[in-house]
C-alpha cells in the first residue's frame, strides 16, 4: 500500500477503522449478502428520506487515540485534586490495588451484561451475593438488593416503598432535619409527583406527627450520631414505616440500624473502595426486612439449583418486573450499579472484618483526637460522632480559606466548618488540619466515643470474608470468578436493544485518572474547572449529534434520564398553568421502563396500538389524541421503533401530539440507528434521554454503571434538574434534582468524550451505517431458517431483528429458552429474549463485529435450528425431553461424567468445529428459576456449597 499524503501517514482516524468491524472487502461481501451494491444505497432502503439529516453532523473529524488522550489530559491538568474532608455522603478511599486491576480495569468484568442468563453469569453473582451479605451483616436487615443507583434515589425508592408497605392512612413523609441536602432534594423531587407531602423536622415532629414514612439518617449532616431507638419505636406505634440512611463505613463500629428497628436500611458503599469521582458512579444498598421483600426496588440475587441438583445463583423475584407489571411495577429501575457494587463486595472480601475495622477505628480514632484538641478552642456541634467533627465559628469564612491555601477542603456553610476523617488520612495531615485550626493534638492513645452505641455482634463470619487476604488468594478467587462469566472479552454479545458495544482501552484510561476519580462533588468551583470543561464539551457534542438546544448530564442511568425527560414536560406544562395535563400515550411496544416512569411522576398511562408490521398504529393514536386533547401531557416513543424498525410517519405522529397540546418524549435506547443519520430535534421529539451505556460506549459493567442524560429543545430546556448544594452550571435555581451528584456519574463520562472525539464526525456516520449493514446481514442470513418478524417498507431491519421463534416451538416443542441456553455450549450469549415480543429474539450486532464473529453466530443458530429438527423428527433417539437442546447447558462436570444420553458428548460440547479452538464452559447447568422463588435465600451459602 502507498501513502500519498502526510495525512495518510499521520493517520488521524486510526481509531476509526479499529472501532469497526470489517474491512473494505468483508464490506462488500456483507452488501452482497442483503442485494445492495453500494453502502449508501444500502442506508437509502432502511432509514426513511423522510427522517434523514441531509447534512454533516456540526463536529471535528476523527483525532487519534493518543492525541484525544493529549486533549483530554489538558482538560484534566485544570483540576485541583485537594485533600478532601469535606465529607457529606462522599469520602476519599483506597481501592485496593488488586481489585482495581482485575476487576475495575478488567474487560472480563466490565464488559459483562446483567446477569439475565445465569448459567454463564456465576462469577458475578457470586460477587453479587457477597456484597448483599456486607450489606445484611453491616445493617442487620433480613435481605438486600444487589445495589441502587446512589443514596440520594435509594432514599426516594425507600419513601415509595414506604407507601406500599405502611399501614397508615397518611399522606405525609417525615424527613430528619439532619438528612443530607442531596438526598432531600431528590426526596422532594419524587414526593411531589407521586403526591406525598414531605415534613423535614426534629425528633419530636417525627414522634407528634402522622405519617406513613420517617427517614432518618443515622450519622447526621454535621456529624453527630444518635441512637434513633426511640424515635423509631414511637413512629412505629402509629404505623409508620422507618428507614434510616447509614455511612456503610460507621456501621462497621455502631449498633445496626436493625437492633433500633429500622424496616428500611440504605446508603451509599463509596467509602468501600470507590473514587469519589465528582459524584459517581457509586453503588447505594438497600435491605429491608423479609416480610416486603416484594415491595423492593431493583435487583436481589438468590441462591437456587441447577438441573444437577448443584448450587446455583440467579436473579429472584424482580427479574425484569418493570415487562411484567409495566405501570404496576416497584419502581423503573433497570439499570443498577453492579460493577460498583462489586468493587465494594471485593473490598469487604479483602479486608475482612478485623480488617474493615482497623480502618474504621482508624478513621474514628482520629476525628476524637481531633475533637480533643478543638473542643478547648471552638464550639462543636456534637460531642458524639463517627467520623466528622464540626464547629461553630464566627471565623468560619477564614478558617476555611487557610485550609484551601494549604490543599484542603474543608465543609462550610455559614459559621459551620466541619472536617470528615477518612481512609486516607495519615499523621502528617492530622497534624496539618490541627495547625490550621490553631490547635496542637496528638496521636498518643486510640479514643472511641461511641459509648453505648458501639456495635457487639460480629459481622462478616462468612468464609468469603475470611479466605482471600493475602494477594495470591485475591488474584485467584478474582479470576475464578471471571471464569464463569461470559463477557464481550469472549465473544460478541448480540442483546437487541442493549447495544453491547465495543468499549475500547482507550476510552476506559482516563476514569482511573488521578483528576477525574478522586474529586469531591462538592469541591469548589475553582477546583473542577477542567470536569467542568469536560462536561461542556460533551454536552456540545451530544447537541450536535441529536439537534437539541440543551442537556442534562444529571440522570444516572437511562430509566432515570426517563424521569428526568417527563419530569422537565410536566414542569413545563404546570409552568403554563396546565397541571391537568397528566395523560401519557405510550405504544403497546415499548420498554417496561416506559409505564413505570410515567406512574412515577403521576401520570395516567393510556396504551396506544401497534400495527401488524410494529409500527405505531396512527388511526389508534389520533383516537386516543382526540379523546384526551385536553389532557394529553407526552407521548413516550422509541425510535427506531422497540421493533427493529425505522417508522416512516415519525414526524406524523410528532406533529399530531404537539396539535393537541402533548410533548414528545422520545426513548433513546435505538439511538446506534440514528446518530449523524438522523435527529430526534429535527424530526420533531422535545425531549430524548441517551444512553451512554449503550450508543456512546460506557460499558455496561455486568448491570451497570450507566448514564442517561437528556438532550431538551428550547422550551424545555429550563426544567432540568440543578442540585441544591452546588449548583449546576446549565441549570435555573430552584429546579430540584434527581440524582445525588449534579452531574451524575461524572467519572465515567470521558468514555464518551473520548469515543465521540475519535471517531469524529465521519467515523460517527460510518458507524451507524455499519451497524444498520450488520442487522440487516444477520436478518437475511437467518430468515429461511428464522422468520423476521418486522421489517420496514423495503423489508430492512433497522439496527436489530426480532427472530421469530414461536413456529418452531410449535413444530418441535424446543422454547426460545432452550435456543438461549444452548447457545451457551456453542461459545455466545442469547440475545435479548421474548422481549418486546414473547417467543422471539432480538439480535443487534452493532458496528464494531467481524463478518467472521457475525458467520459463528448465524452458523450457531443455524445448527441449533437442525438439532431441533432433529427432535421433530425423533431422529437418533432425540427425545422432547432428552436432547441437546433441553438439557443444555453442558458443563464439564456433566461431559466427563457418566453418560446415558442419546446424543455423543462431541455434541453436547463441541457441535461445531470452531468452538474447539477457543470452549467456553458454563459453570453450571440450567438454573431452576421456581426453586429459587419458592425457597428465596439472598445470603452466601455455606462455603460448602462452593466445593
Amino acid at each position: 500500500m502507498s501513502f500519498n499524503t502526510f495525512s495518510d501517514l499521520f493517520y488521524e482516524n486510526a481509531f476509526v477503522h479499529r472501532h469497526l468491524g470489517n474491512s473494505t472487502d468483508e464490506e462488500q461481501a456483507l452488501l452482497s449478502a442483503v442485494g445492495a451494491k453500494t453502502l449508501d444505497e444500502f442506508v437509502d432502503s432502511v432509514v426513511p428520506q423522510s427522517v434523514r439529516l441531509g447534512k454533516e453532523l456540526d463536529l471535528p473529524t476523527a483525532v487519534s487515540e493518543h492525541n484525544a488522550l493529549a486533549k483530554l489530559k489538558s482538560m484534566a491538568d485544570k483540576i485541583t485534586v485537594a485533600k478532601s474532608y469535606i465529607g457529606q455522603g462522599y469520602s476519599p478511599a483506597r481501592l485496593p490495588a488488586v481489585i482495581q486491576r482485575n476487576v475495575l480495569e478488567n474487560p472480563g468484568w466490565y464488559t459483562a451484561y446483567t446477569p439475565y442468563q445465569a448459567e454463564i453469569a456465576q462469577g458475578r453473582l457470586e460477587a453479587l451475593l457477597n456484597f448483599q451479605q456486607v450489606c445484611i451483616d453491616l445493617t442487620g436487615m433480613d435481605l438486600a438488593g444487589a445495589s441502587l443507583l446512589d443514596e440520594a434515589t435509594a432514599a426516594a425508592e425507600a419513601m415509595a416503598m414506604a407507601k406500599r408497605c405502611s399501614k397508615s392512612k397518611s399522606n405525609a413523609f417525615f424527613v430528619d432535619s439532619r438528612t443530607y441536602p442531596q438526598t432531600l432534594d431528590v426526596i422532594n423531587t419524587r414526593a411531589k409527583y407521586f403526591g406525598f407531602d414531605v415534613v423535614v423536622g426534629d425528633f419530636d415532629t417525627a414522634k407528634n406527627g402522622d405519617f406513613f414514612g420517617a427517614f432518618f439518617q443515622y450519622v447526621g449532616k454535621d456529624g453527630d450520631v444518635v441512637d434513633l431507638t426511640d424515635v423509631i419505636s414511637a413512629v412505629k406505634a402509629k404505623n409508620t414505616y422507618a428507614i434510616v440512611a447509614s455511612d456503610i463505613m460507621s456501621l462497621v463500629l455502631l449498633k445496626s440500624p436493625a437492633q433500633m428497628g429500622a424496616d428500611i436500611a440504605l446508603g451509599s458503599t463509596q467509602r468501600f473502595g470507590i473514587p469519589m469521582g465528582f459524584g459517581g458512579p457509586h453503588a447505594a444498598y438497600f435491605a429491608f426486612k423479609d416480610k416486603d421483600k416484594r415491595s423492593a426496588p431493583g435487583r436481589i440475587i438468590g441462591v437456587s439449583k441447577d438441573a444437577q441438583g448443584g448450587t446455583a445463583l440467579r436473579m429472584a423475584l424482580q427479574t425484569r418486573e418493570q415487562h411484567i407489571r409495566r405501570e404496576k411495577a416497584n419502581s423503573n429501575i433497570c439499570t443498577s450499579q453492579v460493577l460498583l457494587a462489586n468493587l465494594a463486595g471485593m473490598y469487604a472480601v479483602y479486608h475482612g472484618a478485623t480488617g474493615l475495622k482497623r480502618i474504621a477505628s482508624r478513621i474514628h480514632a482520629l476525628a476524637v483526637a481531633f475533637y480533643n484538641a478543638v473542643k478547648g478552642e471552638f464550639t462543636t456541634a456534637s460531642d458524639v460522632f463517627f467520623d466528622t467533627v464540626t464547629v461553630k465559628t464566627d471565623k468560619a469564612s477564614e478558617l476555611v480559606k487557610s485550609a484551601k491555601a494549604k490543599g484542603y477542603n474543608l465543609f462550610h456553610k455559614d459559621d459551620l466548618v466541619g472536617v470528615s476523617f477518612h481512609e486516607l488520612t495519615d499523621e502528617k495531615e492530622f497534624n496539618e488540619l490541627c495547625e490550621i485550626f490553631g490547635v496542637s493534638g496528638n496521636l498518643d492513645t486510640v479514643e472511641n466515643v461511641l459509648g453505648e452505641l458501639n456495635r457487639t455482634d460480629d459481622i462478616l463470619t462468612h468464609p468469603t470474608f475470611n479466605s482471600y487476604h493475602t494477594e495470591h488468594q485475591m488474584l485467584r478467587y478474582l479470576k475464578s470468578l471471571e471464569d464463569k462469566d461470559l463477557a464481550m472479552n469472549r465473544s460478541m454479545i448480540s442483546l437487541g436493544s442493549c447495544t453491547m458495544k465495543l468499549n475500547a482501552t482507550s476510552e476506559m484510561l482516563p476514569i482511573t485518572w488521578n483528576e477525574f476519580a478522586n474529586v469531591h462533588p462538592f469541591a469548589p468551583a475553582d477546583d473542577t474547572v477542567g470536569y467542568i470543561e469536560m462536561i461542556e464539551s460533551l454536552q456540545t457534542q451530544l447537541k450536535a449529534i441529536t439537534g437539541f438546544d440543551e442537556i442534562s448530564m444529571q440522570p444516572n442511568s437511562g430509566a432515570s434520564g426517563e424521569y428526568a425527560g417527563l419530569l422537565a414536560i410536566r414542569r413545563y406544562h404546570e409552568s403554563r398553568g396546565d397541571n391537568n395535563r397528566t395523560v401519557c400515550l405510550i405504544p403497546r411496544s415499548a420498554h417496561g421502563t416506559n409505564p413505570a416512569t410515567a406512574q412515577m411522576m403521576g401520570m395516567q398511562v393510556v396504551v396506544v396500538a401497534t400495527d401488524e408490521n410494529g409500527n405505531v398504529d396512527f388511526n389508534d393514536l389520533t383516537a386516543k389524541c382526540e379523546e384526551h386533547s385536553a389532557n394529553l401531557g407526552a407521548l413516550m416513543i422509541t425510535y427506531p421503533s422497540t421493533h427493529g424498525v425505522f417508522e416512516e410517519g415519525i414526524r406524523d405522529i410528532c406533529e399530531l401530539i404537539h396539535k393537541h397540546g402533548g410533548q414528545v418524549y422520545m426513548d433513546g435506547a435505538n439511538m446506534n440507528a440514528q446518530v449523524a443519520i438522523m435527529q430526534p430535534a429535527e424530526v420533531g421529539a422535545d425531549v430524548l434521554h441517551m444512553n451512554l451505556h449503550k450508543t456512546f460506549c460506557i460499558p455496561h459493567g455486568g448491570g451497570g454503571p450507566g448514564m442517561g442524560p437528556i438532550g431538551l429543545k428550547s422550551h424545555l430546556a429550563p426544567f432540568i434538574p440543578s442540585h441544591s448544594v452546588n449548583p449546576v452550571f446549565n441549570a435555573q435555581d430552584g429546579q430540584t434534582a434527581v440524582s445525588a451528584a449534579p452531574y451524575g456519574s461524572a467519572s465515567i463520562l470521558p468514555i464518551s468524550w473520548m469515543y465521540i472525539t475519535m471517531m469524529g464526525r465521519d467515523g460517527l456516520l460510518s458507524a451507524t451505517k455499519r451497524a444498520l449493514l450488520n442487522a440487516n446481514y444477520v436478518a437475511t442470513m437467518l430468515k429461511d431458517d428464522y422468520p423476521v418478524l418486522y421489517t420496514g417498507k423495503n423489508g430492512r431491519v433497522a439496527h436489530e431483528c426480532i427472530i421469530d421463534i414461536r413456529p418452531l416451538k410449535a413444530e418441535t416443542g424446543i422454547t426460545e429458552t432452550d435456543i438461549a441456553k444452548r447457545l451457551m455450549d456453542y461459545g455466545f450469549h442469547a440475545p435479548t429474549m421474548s422481549f418486546p415480543v414473547a417467543g422471539t429474539l432480538m439480535i443487534e450486532p452493532t458496528e464494531s463485529e467481524s463478518k467472521d464473529e457475525l458467520d459463528r453466530f448465524i452458523s450457531a443458530l443455524k445448527q441449533i435450528k437442525q438439532e431441533a429438527l432433529k427432535v421433530q423428527a425423533g431422529l437418533e433417539g432425540w427425545t422432547a425431553d432428552n436432547n441437546p437442546l433441553v438439557n443444555a447447558p453442558h458443563t464439564q462436570a456433566v461431559i466427563v461424567g457418566e453418560w446415558d444420553r442419546p446424543y455423543s458428548r462431541e455434541v453436547a460440547a463441541f457441535p461445531l468445529d470452531y468452538i474447539k479452538a477457543h470452549k467456553f464452559w458454563p459453570t453450571v447447568g440450567r438454573v431452576d428459576d421456581v426453586y429459587g422463588d419458592k425457597n428465596l435465600i439472598c445470603s452466601c451459602p455455606s462455603i460448602e456449597n462452593y466445593e
